[in-house]
């Protein structure tokens, strides 16, 4: 049983206002709907540690939100004082972004970040690639932050004796600790919460035995398969010096534990943590009144113990649950799910932690829509090619040259880092076209929302400066009175259907006569059934414009990203004529019949769902 003699204080880094915030929400949260109760948190609970940007809640502001991230981690620090630690999470190589970063660009972010509030920055590479994580680091010295560096942990869903064991996670400490470049401390980080307390007990015994004794291991996992707290408290017995909890509502489910189930399990055993527990109600109860027109959805607030089969992290699971919902698709959620461990162990067993968990479940996504490694997702494709770094074990071949057929790359073996797309100056040029202020600012607001094959009048920097930031809340929907319509004796012709109509109908039969309430819904119902991914109009109903509809394959909402074809164009049945983007991937819609554009009836950057034709084709 863990027990010290000697009272030892574990300190907390408190995560509900980041982690918390994107695995519960992808990020998509206000900052005026939390700001109160960060406050508080600080003042109150005397908490010294926060997580408070970084990760999806550095991209999450301006997609969805309309707020500028460097402006919230200014006013979160404005709130909290000058004296507790605010934490940002990075990538490595692809720093606060999905896609992979030039070194001047990541120069950019580290500036960027110390001077918006930030003093620590945790590092991790999904790769676990130590040069990688060396090279990324440095501006992070650089730029006056603490430096702590990540061993990305991950239980596997395959048997393998060579990767995610405690020897292999030793092994990375080692080496990174090696390196000569400068470490403040280190982190076992488990995304996913699938690593077991083994594991986590072994890896930090001997990381510990390597690391200079005033340098701090922390250890951050997540709740998902009801295993965090066990897992914790095999890191604390094995020396670990700091841990992430959080708080209800945003605590548990995918989030971290909540600061009292530790708490209670530590009770006689020596260990405490460092934050006041006894107001952890007060600030529960802040959170669920903040919160209280969030639409909370259960997968991402319900443990979940298939986990360790899909190894997915909580911050990954709650973007991509909405995102499913949104397009009209969480039906095909299982069979996602069950699809993962084929991609892991085809990939190269990567840790399932972003960007590398987005590749993960993005190429299982298409394995499901389209076949088996029929279309080879963009950052999954790359990241077998080499290009994030070296993966730890081979990628299956056959997916290799599928890889590189479909996305017309060679295997890299070379630094990521010089690949990188050099986005500073392209971002720089689009502000300057459009007549926007050129600040540091301003270039890393777009060089971040900048992806290959992206149009610039969807960039997400360019959207936020121009005011025209797509807003996506995820709120509660309210309940609208339907209408109770009455039939008119007699009419000359048929009604046109605005919205439900519901109406009496009376049937008799064998001398029964039994009533029944019918309401009829207009076609283009704007919610529709997520009951198909297909258009739900067959090609041979032309619309009385004279054409074919060209639908979403959708059924729910998503964004037009391309218009491939001009009114006026002949088209042939299969070709691409125009794109959407589901769950952050680009998707072609096809032509359905051979013929002539008739009409285009949305504009890039417009949402559609399966009702709505994008153009017609005669």
């Amino acid at each position: 049983m863990i027990y010290t003699k000697n009272t030892k204080k574990i300190r907390v880094m408190f995560t509900p206002f980041r982690d918390g915030l994107q695995s519960a929400f992808g990020g998509k949260v206000r900052l005026q709907d939390v700001l109160p109760a960060m406050e508080a948190s600080a003042k109150e609970a005397g908490v010294k540690h926060f997580e408070f940007g970084g990760g999806a809640r550095y991209q999450a502001p301006y997609f969805y939100l309309g707020e500028d991230p460097f402006e919230d981690m200014k006013k979160m620090r404005e709130v909290v004082g000058p004296e507790p630690n605010l934490q940002i999470l990075t990538r490595s190589v692809s720093g606060v972004t999905l896609t992979t970063q030039s070194l001047e660009g990541l120069k950019l972010q580290a500036k960027l970040m110390k001077e918006h509030g930030t003093t620590w920055d945790r590092n991790f590479d999904y790769m676990n690639d130590v040069d990688n994580l060396v090279k990324t680091g440095q501006p992070i010295v650089d730029a006056g932050m603490h430096h702590q560096v990540c061993v990305a942990l991950m239980g596997l869903p395959f048997k393998s004796d060579k990767v995610h064991t405690a020897d292999f996670y030793i092994d990375i400490a080692r080496r990174l600790l090696d390196s000569g470049i400068r470490i403040d401390s280190i982190c076992l980080k488990d995304a996913s919460g699938t690593c077991d307390p083994k594991t986590i007990y072994d890896a930090a015994i001997g990381i510990k035995k390597m690391m200079p004794p005033e340098m701090p291991l922390w250890l951050h996992t997540h709740d998902t398969a009801s295993m965090a707290v066990a897992c914790y408290m095999a890191g604390i017995e094995a020396g670990v010096d700091g841990v992430d909890l959080s708080v209800r509502p945003l605590a548990s489910g995918t989030v971290q534990p909540d600061v009292r189930s530790l708490n209670h399990a530590l009770k006689g055993t020596g260990y405490e943590l460092d934050i006041d527990v006894s107001k952890m109600q007060m600030i529960e109860d802040m959170l669920t009144d903040l919160l209280k027109d969030y639409a909370f959805n259960p997968a991402t607030t319900t443990p979940d113990a298939r986990v360790v089969s899909f190894p997915m992290p909580g911050g990954a699971i709650g973007p991509n649950v909405h995102m499913m919902v949104k397009a009209g698709i969480l039906h095909r959620y299982n069979d996602v799910l069950a699809e993962f461990p084929v991609v892991v162990e085809a990939g190269g067993a990567w840790t399932s932690v972003t960007p590398g968990s987005q590749q993960y479940w993005l190429q299982a996504f298409n394995n499901v829509l389209y076949g088996r490694w029929e279309k080879i997702e963009a950052g999954f494709g790359r990241a077998v090619l080499g290009y994030f770094g070296k993966t730890p074990l081979p990628p299956d071949p056959e997916v290799v040259n599928k890889a590189s057929e479909q996305l017309g790359l060679p295997v890299f073996e070379g630094d990521p880092l010089e690949a990188a797309p050099k986005n500073v100056g392209p971002a720089q040029k689009a502000l300057k076209e459009r007549n926007l202020e050129v600040t540091e600012k301003n270039t890393f607001l777009v060089l971040a929302s900048m992806v290959p094959g992206k149009k610039m009048e969807l960039n997400e920097g360019i959207r936020l400066l121009t005011g025209k930031s797509k807003i996506d809340v995820p709120l509660k929907k309210k309940e609208e009175p339907k209408p109770v319509a009455t039939v008119a004796a007699s009419t000359n012709a048929a009604p046109v259907l605005t919205g439900p109509i519901t109406q009496r109908c009376i049937v008799s039969e064998g001398g029964k006569t039994r009533t029944f309430m019918v309401t009829v819904e207009p076609t283009g119902n704007p919610n529709p059934a997520p009951s198909a991914v297909t258009a739900p109009a067959p090609v041979s109903a032309p619309l009385a414009s004279g054409g074919t509809p060209v639908y979403s394959t959708f059924a729910g909402q998503v964004e037009v990203v391309d218009i491939m074809v001009h009114v006026g164009d002949a088209v042939t049945k299969g070709q691409a004529v125009a794109a959407i983007e589901a769950l952050k991937t680009k998707h072609d819609i096809l032509a359905p019949v051979d013929g002539k554009v008739t009409a285009i009836n949305v504009s890039i950057g417009d949402e559609v769902d399966s009702s709505r034709p994008i153009l017609l084709i005669a």
